[in-house]
């Protein structure tokens, strides 16, 4: 598999902005991405946002960057966007069609930071169309990573990652030949319950899971991260990011938060990507990418930190890397199937439906379930990655439900 992540781009500058186009502005990795670029006078241009099911955020957002065009996802919101643009010139639509024509709009570049497989075809429309994309979805590539790749390779399209750890090991690499990496290693936080005993993670209530450490993230992510499968997500995208195979990606739990990922060569070598836990660092490295651009990101004090520790993940308290680690080895469909599976877990986990320790336990099943009926085919195309998805959460919501009525768990 080649890697697409190592062409070059044309560098920002303030005398030629580069224009970019922000899907999931109203989001975290979006409202980042904002202040980078509202930061950078002169340096970038953004001729419009898309965002999800809030409009005055989102038309706040069109206003501030002085875009032409604001997309959001809900059409229930449309008259409420329409009213908040009125006055300034700025066209408002709604749907998932809108958000497709805001990836299409003319522009050097697309911040993808849809979360979910709701980001899946805008992306892939904005990579089709010959955008450079700065990814920050991982379902994109969870999801339907072949097709991607395959349209990244056939349009000479960039893929730039936003993940810090995909980041970290981007920057580390230093266009190198991927040839002679021995090992990529992925770092974890560990999350809430890294110390926590196994008895413990599995009576843990949604509030604790989503009081992470270090980072601000979305709900899903964070429940993710406390369970470890946001990792095994992450070694998924890093397979196609890197096309680097399962047997040279690791996972190291580093709780400081501050070496994101290294790259050990085969001379023995090892270069590692650090920085203070602030996602607007490896945004800024996208947008401005192969350039650098100041920003107010946090700074890394080494001394202050004091000390930097790492240890090998525990797959008893932590299943969930082991199932996604797994599904990417045994190959096929099954990241798409685990990516949908997982999905619905964690939905069902913070509406308090199953416990903690369940999530994995409907991943796995579902993954299973996959192999044995021949679900878990490759999709060729994102039609066929989303037809499977839909199928698996269908799947997965029945399993849940026939287990709630019986009052079973899952796959004891």
């Amino acid at each position: 598999m080649e890697t697409v992540v190592q062409l070059k781009q044309k560098p920002a500058s303030a005398s030629e902005p580069r224009s970019v186009v922000i899907l999931g502005a109203t989001g975290s990795i979006g409202r980042s991405t904002v202040e980078i670029i509202l930061g950078a006078k002169g340096a970038f241009s953004v001729p419009a946002v898309a965002g999800g099911r809030d409009p005055q955020t989102l038309a706040r957002t069109a206003r501030e960057l002085g875009a032409s065009f604001a997309a959001l996802a809900d059409p229930a919101g449309y008259a409420e966007l329409k009213e908040a643009l009125a006055g300034s010139g700025i066209e408002a639509a709604a749907g998932p069609e809108a958000v497709i024509e805001a990836a299409l709009y003319p522009s050097d570049m697309v911040m993808g930071a849809i979360a979910g497989t709701a980001g899946v075809k805008p992306t892939f429309a904005a990579l089709s169309a010959g955008r450079t994309v700065a990814l920050a979805n991982k379902e994109c590539l969870v999801c339907a990573g072949p097709a991607f790749i395959r349209q990244a390779e056939k349009t000479g399209t960039r893929l730039l990652p936003v993940d810090s750890e995909h980041n970290a090991i981007f920057q580390a690499m230093n266009e190198c030949d991927p040839d002679t990496i021995e090992m990529m290693t992925l770092t974890a936080s560990g999350g809430p319950f890294r110390t926590w005993t196994k008895e413990q993670i599995a009576q843990a209530t949604p509030e604790q899971a989503l009081n992470h450490p270090n980072w601000a993230m979305g709900p899903k992510i964070t429940v993710d991260s406390a369970g470890l499968m946001n990792k095994g997500l992450e070694v998924i995208e890093a397979h196609y990011i890197f096309g680097i195979e399962a047997a040279r990606l690791d996972v190291l739990v580093h709780a400081q938060s501050v070496v994101h990922g290294l790259v050990s060569f085969k001379d023995g070598s090892v270069t590692a990507g650090l920085a203070a836990p602030d996602m607007k660092v490896p945004i800024a490295h996208c947008l401005s990418y192969p350039t650098r651009i100041e920003t107010a990101a946090r700074r890394l004090d080494l001394a202050a930190v004091g000390q930097l520790t790492f240890e090998r993940p525990d797959f008893d308290r932590f299943p969930a890397l082991r199932v996604a680690i797994e599904a990417l080895r045994q190959g096929q469909g099954l990241p798409t199937v685990l990516n949908a599976a997982n999905e619905i877990a964690v939905e069902a986990f913070l509406n308090r439906v199953i416990s903690f320790h369940e999530i994995a336990r409907v991943v796995e099943a579902a993954c299973e379930a996959a192999l044995a009926d021949g679900v878990a085919k490759e999709p060729q195309s994102v039609e066929d990655a989303l037809a499977i998805d839909h199928m698996v959460r269908e799947r997965s919501r029945a399993l849940l439900a026939r287990s709630s009525a019986s009052g079973m768990v899952i796959n004891q």
